[in-house]
């Protein structure tokens, strides 16, 4: 059977359930991992928290690496470079399992320079961005294994002016919105349709 122990912090503010230790001990590598690339900006420290043969999947544009001399050339050369300077991540909840932690969170930032990882081979726009963004991590042996992203890169690209949602059935910083707060309407594009 497998433990969980799932933290919604939107709701709870930083409210933490009591983990097990190597539930305590999986966070702790992660939450280490994550200061190193958003905190100190640390390849080489963001590496020690994985396994030799981890790796990175931004899954809706397939950037990252596998192994960690892949990851490394990935974070040195397109992801912590390219972090813009007002770039925040917002927890909204977080499960942990007995191999593997899941972070629902929202990316805050403003679009001011290049974001290969993230928009390849756009030019900076500018323009504010927020996104919902889930994180998989999983570990082996005490580091991360591997890191599969997820995020909408439709709304992304509404929200940076690439893509004009007005006859799809997308939309831009609506998502976030809405995961921010549950009592904004539902059901918005259904209704615009009709």
């Amino acid at each position: 059977m497998v433990t969980e122990q799932t933290v919604n912090q939107a709701d709870n503010g930083q409210a933490t359930p009591n983990l097990t230790p190597a539930q305590e001990a999986l966070q702790a590598v992660w939450e280490a991992h994550v200061q190193s690339e958003f905190g100190t900006h640390s390849t080489e420290d963001a590496l020690a928290t994985m396994v030799e043969d981890a790796y990175v999947n931004d899954i809706p544009v397939m950037t990252g690496g596998v192994g960690k001399p892949a990851v490394g050339e990935f974070y040195s050369k397109y992801f912590i470079p390219q972090i813009p300077p007002d770039f925040e991540l917002v927890p909204i909840s977080r499960t942990i399992g007995t191999d593997q932690l899941v972070d629902e969170m929202v990316a805050k930032f403003t679009h001011t320079i290049q974001m290969d990882w993230m928009l390849p081979s756009v030019a900076p726009t500018g323009k504010r961005v927020e996104v919902p963004v889930v994180a998989i991590i999983r570990f082996r042996d005490g580091k991360v294994a591997h890191e599969h992203l997820y995020w909408d890169q439709a709304s992304i690209l509404v929200q940076v002016g690439l893509l004009d949602s007005a006859n799809l059935p997308i939309v831009g910083v609506e998502s976030t919105r809405k995961l921010m707060n549950r009592n904004l309407p539902s059901n918005t594009l259904i209704h615009a349709g009709a």
